[in-house]
């Protein structure tokens, strides 16, 4: 198919080859080729991207996936995104299946939200829709002044658990904390297994840290409203680590958008297994699987840990024989075809709820 002709074209925004890969899968699904461009690193560190074809009053696809330098890939992405705009492409549309900063998409103390000055930035470059995969919270959707199709990894995970893990129905969905309560009762409901909640465990991005807030301030001659008298509140005090519902003799099955740091999704597995699970999976949509990920998992109690291929992890998969890669690529080509086509997305969302 020539590309050209109908009216759209699909780029790769990665200067390395590994993270390309999903671009070319991507590419072949749709019968098409990559367009040509060169993206590379000067020796400053300074980012340049050069378009080697035509592009006027097409429709532009980027595709980034995100590497462990998350920086670089967002600066490759902006620059490309305006080297379109500034080249005459009619519509810019990013395909990002991990968005980077999504955990940073909260006021915490005297912090910023900054997915949403990346929103903005992106804005900014001249994207003008955004395809997507799993956000860590739906409410970044808000974040841009364009559309956002948020799509779902949960019918590939669900399918590769039906397929891949024989006596499945002998399983229970696990939620390694409360906050991923409505994510693991999605799965539950849809396999029609039991659902286990692990309760108690720290969350080290709820901590309430000392910040200095408890501090009086440094002024001199300070004086207070006599009379004044705020309710204090109650410190939190975390209760033991418990396991809400039964999974003795059973398959744990640990579910979560992503899975980075793995020291949390190791304690939930020992814990599982202390309280009589006989096999632990871990599923995931975005596998960053970051520092001592591949080695902690391998000397774990997790017989497995299935993600999908939104960022690449090739490397990780090498020292540890654990990691499987569930393919989304089918879903990202058909979102890329019907929305050049002006196709209805609905397909894409069919049985997707607002929990999801």
């Amino acid at each position: 198919m020539n590309a050209a002709k109908s009216g759209y074209r699909v780029f790769s925004a990665n200067s390395t080859a590994a993270c390309t890969e999903l671009a070319k899968t991507i590419t072949e699904r749709l019968g098409v080729e990559l367009g040509k461009s060169t993206v590379y690193q000067e020796t400053n560190g300074e980012t340049r991207v050069e378009i080697k074809e035509s592009v006027r009053g097409q429709d532009i696809f980027i595709i980034q996936t995100i590497p462990r330098d998350v920086n670089t890939a967002v600066m490759e992405l902006l620059i490309m995104a305006y080297a379109l705009k500034t080249s005459c492409a009619r519509n810019i549309i990013g395909v990002i299946p991990y968005f980077p900063y999504s955990k940073q998409s909260k006021m915490r103390k005297r912090g910023s939200i900054v997915c949403k000055l990346l929103a903005s930035m992106l804005a900014k470059a001249g994207l003008t829709h955004i395809i997507t995969m799993d956000l860590h919270q739906k409410e970044i959707q808000g974040f841009f002044s364009f559309p956002v199709d948020n799509l779902r990894a949960s019918p590939f995970l669900l399918q590769y658990i039906q397929e891949e893990i024989p006596d499945y129905r002998n399983a229970v969905i696990v939620a390694k904390s409360p906050d991923a309560a409505k994510r693991a009762q999605s799965y539950a409901e849809r396999l029609r297994l039991g659902l286990a909640v692990i309760h108690g465990e720290a969350q080290c991005t709820e901590q309430d840290m000392d910040d200095g807030r408890h501090s009086p301030p440094t002024v001199k001659n300070a004086t207070v409203h006599s009379g004044l008298e705020l309710p204090l509140m109650m410190a939190k005090e975390k209760p033991p680590i418990t396991v809400v519902g039964d999974v003795g003799g059973r398959i744990a099955i640990i579910v979560d958008d992503i899975i980075d740091d793995v020291e949390s999704f190791v304690a939930a597995a020992e814990i599982l297994k202390e309280r009589g699970a006989y096999k632990i999976f871990v599923m995931a949509t975005h596998g960053l699987l970051s520092a001592d990920a591949p080695r902690l998992i391998e000397e774990s109690a997790v017989d497995e840990v299935v993600v999908t291929n939104t960022v690449p992890h090739e490397v990780q998969k090498l020292q540890c024989p654990k990691i499987k890669t569930v393919d989304i690529s089918l879903i990202l080509s058909e979102a890329i075809r019907r929305i050049h086509n002006g196709e209805s997305m609905a397909y894409l969302f069919r049985n997707i709820t607002v929990d999801d």
